[in-house]
């Protein structure tokens, strides 16, 4: 006889009311099995997982009381906020990311991948394409709907039961039909004129990026502006202390990590930001003696330390670490009014044909963001070498620049292409590195500046970086920057700043007392991720971020700061 299956597995919401206490521990333990040796998996308080679901993550993060009930077939990267509701024989596949109470019907489908299906290959040869579902707050989706890889559905919609849904549903809106229509407003629009769009329409660039949908108006952003600044420099002491460990006589991102060379950087940069001095617990000179012992005299290179705290040897500029450090020490050198000591010999002992051969290799089709971060640490130490008084080969500064100039693609205005499974993520970033080390940091022009503006808009439209809760400081840095850097242009004016808003708008919401950002930004589904701790480096880089977001905005005075460091607005040839 079999054994008769309890209802709470198919109808789990009383379920932590109701059971005893060795039916919770057995729910525990099955999360626990599900969790452990996982760190990519996190179950918030409060979950249910049914016995009778099929649960198999690459990443598997749940808000609080939120539960999947019997049936349930997820695969993929599950990203929830608190109390969603998962029900019998629903199917989550590929990468999808829920907000907070989204309730998903029986039988319902949402697949956050897809097939090629290139003629002349058979479909189950040819790779999956992934570009993601991201699903906002109070959203109800009724039994046996499906929704489609790429969607982004607004916050307050209400998709219908057996829905198919191919296209981005605005906020509010109630769908249905196949392929889904509008049908009506469960929330009306700001813009009463919108209300007769199709929910066929995409979300704006400036509300799929911004938690509470466009920003009217500049005055109360600048008003809020001229409040985070007032608040970041009352907390700049604070934040600096928080960070300063005693027993090394050295600063950490964030306290219970090992110290790092950037980290020290980071200090400096941000105690020239907020306070204009260097930061209090070394006296300067002391500061500059350290960053001077931590280069090699031979080659010039810093070298990153290891977990004991101890210089690793035998690293070139080859090396990620040691190609930043030529930014995060030798800017931090500059604010503290002194040089490198040595010769970079990453230039110095360059030749025009050695900085071609080292462009052309670096691999800008399959990892963009790498190829632009080794040209940007190349293009600063160009700088530093030519700010020494020292010596550049002949036709060094030209080989790097010809080459840039010459690749860059006419069509984007940027090197390298997306990739099947990031996007235009590797290439957009890649992007801000290579140009910010180049041509913003020489004050040379772009080359098709235009097209820099349509790809970055585009990118900012995926909402795999940029919905709430996924974005953070490296990825909104390299759109806010590339914008600014264009902004002469006036292209697409109108869109750039709607972008600016939102992302700023949420943007100063982030700070911690005392402490600064995180490097992410925070949310239901990323609550308790390193990423999200505050620490100098998220600090430092959201208070560039910000800065950049308010100057295309017009209102970066009201802050009260302006970058000095590795993310200053003006040309730092300038100084040379």
């Amino acid at each position: 006889m079999s054994a008769i299956v309890d209802p709470r597995e198919f109808s789990p919401w009383g379920f932590w009311s109701e059971a005893d206490a060795a039916q919770r521990e057995a729910q525990l333990d099955r999360q626990r099995a599900l969790t452990e040796g996982r760190p990519e998996r996190r179950l918030g308080a409060q979950c249910f997982v049914s016995e009778l679901a099929s649960v198999d993550h690459d990443a598997l993060r749940l808000g609080d009381r939120t539960y999947i009930a019997a049936g349930a077939y997820l695969t993929g990267e599950l990203l929830t906020g608190a109390d969603c509701s998962i029900n019998p024989y629903a199917v989550i596949r590929g990468r999808v990311t829920l907000g907070d109470a989204v309730r998903i019907g029986a039988h319902t489908s949402i697949l956050g991948f897809n097939h090629s299906m290139e003629p002349g290959t058979p479909v189950f040869r040819q790779p999956l394409t992934t570009k993601g579902i991201v699903i906002g707050d109070d959203v109800w989706i009724g039994s046996h709907a499906v929704i489609l890889d790429g969607v982004a559905i607004g916050s307050h919609a209400v998709i219908a039961a057996a829905a198919v849904v191919t296209k981005d549903v605005p906020p509010g809106a109630i769908v249905g039909g196949n392929p889904a229509r509008l049908l009506r407003w469960r929330v009306e629009p700001d813009d009463s004129a919108s209300a007769s769009e199709s929910a066929s329409v995409s979300v704006s660039v400036s509300s799929a990026s911004g938690r509470g949908g466009r920003v009217q108006g500049g005055s109360g952003l600048g008003e809020r502006a001229a409040r985070f600044g007032a608040r970041v420099r009352a907390d700049a002491s604070a934040l600096l202390a928080r960070s300063w460990s005693d027993e090394a006589e050295i600063f950490v991102d964030r306290p219970g990590v090992a110290p790092t060379i950037r980290a020290q950087a980071d200090a400096i940069e941000i105690a020239d930001l907020l306070t204009g001095s260097a930061p209090p617990q070394m006296p300067p000179e002391e500061q500059i003696r350290r960053l001077h012992a931590w280069q090699d005299a031979s080659t010039g290179a810093v070298a990153p330390l290891g977990v004991d705290g101890i210089q690793r040897s035998g690293l070139d500029f080859a090396d990620g670490d040691v190609a930043y450090h030529v930014l995060s020490a030798g800017y931090a050198l500059d604010l503290l009014g002194s040089e490198f000591p040595a010769a970079l010999t990453w230039v110095t002992e360059a030749t025009p044909e050695s900085v071609v051969e080292h462009c052309r290799r670096l691999p800008w089709a399959t990892d963009a963001w790498n190829a632009g971060h080794h040209i940007d640490g190349f293009g600063t130490a160009l700088l530093w070498t030519k700010k020494a008084g020292l010596p550049v080969p002949e036709g060094v500064e030209e080989a790097l620049f010809g080459w840039l100039l010459l690749h860059a693609d006419p069509r984007t205005g940027v090197w390298g292409a997306a990739t099947r499974d990031r996007g235009l993520l590797p290439v957009v970033n890649g992007f801000y590195r290579a140009s910010r080390g180049t041509f913003a940091q020489f004050g040379v022009p772009l080359p098709h500046p235009e097209r820099v503006v349509d790809t970055v808009l585009e990118h900012a439209r995926d909402p795999r970086w940029f919905s709430p809760g996924m974005r953070n400081a490296c990825n909104v840095l390299d759109v806010a920057h590339p914008l600014w850097l264009t902004r002469g242009t006036g292209h697409r004016a109108e869109e750039v700043r709607g972008l600016a808003e939102g992302l700023l708008a949420d943007a100063v919401t982030m700070w911690v007392p005392g402490a600064g950002c995180g490097f992410r930004e925070p949310s239901a589904t990323t609550r308790g991720l390193a990423e999200v701790e505050p620490g100098l480096q998220g600090t430092e880089m959201w208070l560039a971020i910000i800065w950049y977001l308010a100057d295309l905005l017009g209102i970066a005075d009201e802050l009260g700061y302006r970058p000095r460091g590795v993310h200053r607005p003006e040309a730092a040839t300038e100084r040379l």
